[in-house]
């Protein structure tokens, strides 16, 4: 959604039934309901309710967008249907429902089928909730028959049953959809035609056909551990990463070639040579000492060979853990999540990190959220982002010790971005006179790139690609 809307979206907008279920038990415990009996309707369901108001306040929004995930029939999402069918009995004008639904087709009959989504629909019919809108996803454009099929057994207009096939970007979809008319649509059930400044959609098309018409591509190498799955590759794992790596790319006029390296692999030192092929590599986050080893030997290799390396959180640890053995000797440089008593800890537990895990405050507990970071003259980050002061997403509990500051820093290694109070390093880097890009950064740059705005540090990290792949044959 953030990526779509171009916005940053607060804790608000996030319930899970978690959430939920605590904050009643919490107010119960505190008296809070004056020592009524509790119970999931209406208290869970009035929760629900309640939060989903505070969110639209809170954004000052013309039109909230609830998603309820899962399945019609899901119990875990049957109270926040219910939820959506009390809000739209109080305000039947002001609430509509959109169902998305897959309708198959059986590879050996050939035939789309919307049985399916009809005993859905009349599933979701039970709970007291009728769609507006049917969303109909499929391979295929839906043709005029199933359109009718649909409209006439599940009680909404045909003009109402938008046609979703697969296509090969997902930033195609507003197009479709404004195509059908589907905005139009939604306007004129809430009432809001004569309210709604509409959106210029001919920044969005062009980047749908910048998309399309890319020719030359760069080879990008992300090397982790969580996209292996039984015998598939769960690319999802990291989409943020693969999201910006393809605004920068399209931005630049290139189409990201991404291939998943399991950085076990790369245990086995022969097989380093195989990054040769690549004109970038990243290494995103993660946790734990699984695949380490292997992250490590291809950060040295990426250094060595001068490959356009990017860390992101777990991966700017490991490069300056990678750079103190190899570079300055520190031979027993490790991370404390690894080795708690380890002889030369660089990266250690931030002081309040400490305490928290002293009193086993493990959940909802790192450095969440949004924090400055001051940019030092005569950086490539500085460079890259074109101001002092950024302001970047976290998720971390480690830092790079505060202690091994001076002795990281004293051959290339340059600490370019710091926080404000300058005891914790944001971005790592080494000088373009010795690499063309080695950097890596505390945070997440990935969760602030957009399609129409993407992210500087990926877009400098695509253009040093670009040159290795001129220069590399």
């Amino acid at each position: 959604y953030e990526r779509f809307l171009g916005k940053d979206i607060g804790e608000e907008n996030y319930i899970t039934s978690g959430m939920v279920y605590q904050h009643v038990i919490e107010k119960e415990r505190n008296l809070g309901y004056g020592g009524k009996c509790v119970e999931a309707v209406p208290h869970i369901r009035d929760e629900i309710i309640r939060r989903v108001e505070q969110a639209a306040d809170v954004n000052g929004s013309q039109i909230s967008v609830i998603e309820i995930g899962g399945t019609v029939g899901d119990f875990q999402n049957a109270l926040f249907i219910e939820a959506a069918r009390v809000m739209h009995m109080a305000n039947p004008k002001n609430v509509m429902f959109i169902m998305v639904t897959y309708l198959p087709i059986p590879g050996k009959i050939g035939e789309m089928k919307t049985k399916p989504t009809q005993n859905a629909i009349r599933q979701l019919n039970s709970y007291g909730v009728q769609p507006d809108v049917i969303i109909a996803r499929s391979e295929v454009p839906l043709d005029k028959k199933r359109k009718e099929k649909i409209a006439v057994s599940c009680s909404v207009r045909s003009e109402d049953v938008i046609s979703a096939p697969d296509i090969d970007s997902i930033y195609e979809v507003p197009v479709n959809f404004e195509r059908d008319h589907l905005g139009d649509i939604v306007l004129s059930k809430l009432d809001l035609n004569k309210k709604t400044k509409r959106t210029n959609f001919t920044q969005w098309k062009n980047l749908v056909k910048r998309i399309k018409k890319q020719k030359k591509t760069v080879k990008i190498a992300i090397v982790g551990k969580y996209f292996g799955t039984g015998d598939f590759t769960l690319s999802d794992a990291y989409l943020s990463v693969i999201e910006a790596i393809k605004f920068s790319a399209y931005k630049l006029g290139v189409e990201p070639e991404i291939h998943w390296l399991n950085s076990i692999d790369f245990e086995n030192k022969r097989k380093l040579n195989a990054l040769k092929k690549f004109q970038g590599i990243i290494v995103p986050g993660g946790f734990g000492e699984t695949g380490i080893a292997g992250k490590l030997a291809v950060i040295e290799y990426a250094r060595e060979n001068k490959i356009p390396y990017f860390g992101l959180c777990y991966g700017m640890q490991l490069m300056v853990i990678e750079y103190a053995r190899n570079v300055l000797g520190i031979k027993k440089a490790n991370t404390v999540e690894i080795d708690p008593k380890g002889e030369d800890p660089i990266i250690g537990l931030m002081p309040e990190q400490k305490k928290k895990l002293e009193k086993l405050e493990y959940g909802a507990s790192m450095r969440l959220g949004a924090f400055p970071a001051y940019l030092e003259r005569g950086t490539l980050a500085r460079k890259l982002y074109g101001k002092e002061i950024v302001e970047e997403r976290h998720r971390h509990r480690y830092e790079v010790n505060p202690e091994y500051i001076e002795r990281l820093s004293s051959e290339d290694l340059v600490f370019s971005g710091v926080s404000p109070d300058k005891r914790l390093m944001e971005i790592a880097e080494l000088p373009e006179k010795k690499h063309p890009f080695f950097l890596g950064t505390q945070f997440h740059p990935e969760f602030q790139a957009r399609p129409l705005s993407p992210h500087p540090l990926f877009t400098g990290f695509i253009k040093a690609a670009m040159k290795r792949r001129k220069s590399y044959k």
